[in-house]
């Protein structure tokens, strides 16, 4: 079963040099191994700087497509030293039939892309038809939510689906709900402190909206599952590693660390106040990256905590079908593992590029 990979957003892995993608030829074994700084998989993704594809983990014979500019990067050179993964470079901004010849033999391309470079998948799409490619997976990997001004991250993604949906590419997209690694406070003692993106002090909406979430090392895993799987060809696919609240969420943080936490809560108008003075921000000034961060954090706090989105219910109206139903005996970590790694120390902060 080939694959291929390009530049994504992960959501917890470390943050590595830019890759293009990954292709997968034809299986000598059962399974293959690879390891992707975006987040922990058991299958090949291909990306740029990115979290979600730490690593990937066997499945077929591999193949790298890394952009040439970060050939000679430390991350790379690694890839290049395994027996397990075929390394090439390559650019997304290459003529089509230049970047088909590297997908040629391949059956699913896996797609994942710095957030801010979701129109890059484009040249992937046309490339991946005219190789006779079988599925293609878009950068989602995140929350579900309806296109159409909710959030701009999502609205990007849609227009990625049309541009597939025009080729009649077979496609597989999958969304994940938010990860542990982008959703839990700051405690008081600073032990966290290393491995926190964004401090989720602020308790929206009086905290008890449920939302998706799943650790990094799972990403993979489900995803392996997912496209080997005829089930889930032209299909929207979702699954979760816990369904939890800001306020569960923060009772296993003191539970566990035996910490009081320090939290500030946020109503419904200061929430839609922030949103309304972000799109501003961005409108005024939409070349300024941190008003870009600052929109989006604004459009997932709305999201997900005054309009639920990000929950099984949300995605299956919206057409998703249920991952943790089509494979059962998947076990997923829970949060509460999930912390007892950061209380080791061993979790480590995503984009540690992006200072908010």
């Amino acid at each position: 079963m080939p694959l291929s990979f390009s530049p994504s957003l992960p959501a917890a892995l470390p943050l590595r040099p830019q890759w293009h993608c990954l292709s997968l030829s034809p299986p000598t074994n059962p399974a293959f191994k690879i390891k992707s700084p975006l987040a922990d998989w058991t299958l090949p993704p291909v990306r740029r700087t990115s979290r979600t594809n730490a690593r990937l983990i066997t499945f077929a014979e591999i193949t790298c497509l890394i952009r040439t500019s970060s050939a000679d990067k430390p991350a790379a050179q690694a890839l290049k030293g395994r027996r397990d993964v075929t390394v090439v470079t390559g650019d997304l901004s290459a003529p089509i039939d230049e970047l088909a010849a590297r997908l040629r033999g391949i059956d699913t391309v896996i797609s994942i892309v710095f957030p801010l470079d979701l129109d890059k998948q484009i040249p992937l799409v046309d490339a991946s038809v005219r190789a006779g490619v079988k599925r293609f997976l878009p950068c989602n990997w995140g929350t579900p939510a309806p296109r159409g001004g909710i959030m701009g991250l999502r609205d990007s993604k849609e227009e990625v689906h049309d541009h597939i949906f025009r080729a009649r590419l077979g496609f597989t997209i999958i969304d994940i709900g938010y990860w542990y690694e982008s959703s839990f406070p700051r405690v008081p003692s600073g032990k966290f402190d290393s491995a926190i993106f964004i401090p989720m002090n602020e308790v929206y909406a009086g905290g008890t909206v449920k939302n998706m979430l799943m650790h990094r090392k799972d990403v993979g895993r489900f995803a392996a599952r997912v496209i080997k799987d005829p089930r889930t060809l032209n299909k929207r696919v979702y699954a979760y590693g816990d369904l939890l609240s800001q306020n569960e969420i923060n009772a296993i943080v003191e539970e566990k660390t035996g910490e009081k936490l320090e939290l500030t809560q946020r109503s419904l108008e200061s929430i839609r106040a922030a949103l309304k003075e972000a799109q501003e921000a961005e409108r005024a000034d939409p070349e300024l990256l941190a008003n870009k961060y600052k929109q989006a954090i604004a459009q997932y706090s709305e999201s997900k905590y005054v309009r639920a989105d990000n929950t099984p219910e949300s995605a299956e109206y919206l057409g998703y079908i249920n991952g943790r139903e089509l494979y059962p005996d998947l076990n997923f970590i829970s949060f509460a593992e999930f912390v007892d790694e950061l209380i080791e120390g061993s979790v480590q902060r995503p984009y540690p590029h992006i200072q908010l």
